[in-house]
């Protein structure tokens, strides 16, 4: 019977590693993404072409919020069932010596863990969609940027000669790398 329950803790014990490794990573994906999305944009004015980029970039920032709510779920379960097994083993600060009452608040604070374990479920699957909706985003962005390449530039909206001309008043060799083509 000990070796079944060891067994039994040893798998709950890898779960929730499991659980806890994905859960940071999820975290740390949507950081990054955000850390992404804002290289991606450093230099670039503020204008129309970015607005579905700045859906990706909430949804990520939504995601990381979800993946924090689930943690703080998932710590409150954690502290109602060493609650709970306190009381029933009789080491709880609060401990009664009537059962009737340990019996009652044994009953609570295993709603309490279900409640928090359902929560925390919850936001744990939205951390998920959420994180694939900002990539969805994301993606949308990226295609309608490569939309307005133009062949042979590398950047979005390339600065032509002329038009470098006029801003700056000097003619720019021909720079595929800048961005800069040549224009007659």
């Amino acid at each position: 019977m000990t070796q079944m329950s060891d067994l039994k803790k040893d798998f709950n014990r890898q779960l929730n590693e499991a659980q806890n490794k994905y859960t940071y990573f999820l975290l740390a994906v949507a950081a990054s993404a955000i850390a992404l999305a804002v290289q991606r944009t450093t230099n670039r004015s503020l204008d129309g072409s970015l607005i579905l980029l700045g859906f990706a970039v909430l949804s990520w920032a939504a995601s990381f919020g979800a993946g924090c709510r689930n943690r703080a779920f998932f710590m409150s379960t954690l502290y109602a069932n060493v609650a709970l097994q306190q009381l029933q083993d009789g080491s709880h600060p609060n401990c009664h010596s009537r059962p009737e009452i340990v019996d009652t608040a044994c009953e609570e604070v295993r709603s309490a863990a279900h409640a928090s374990s359902s929560s925390a479920n919850l936001w744990g699957k939205l951390q998920f969609q959420l994180l694939v909706l900002g990539a969805l985003f994301f993606l949308a962005w990226h295609i309608q940027e490569m939309a307005t390449y133009e062949p042979g530039t590398v950047a979005p909206r390339a600065v032509t000669n002329t038009s470098l001309k006029e801003m700056t008043g000097r003619q720019s060799p021909t720079s595929p790398e800048l961005g800069v083509r040549q224009t007659e």
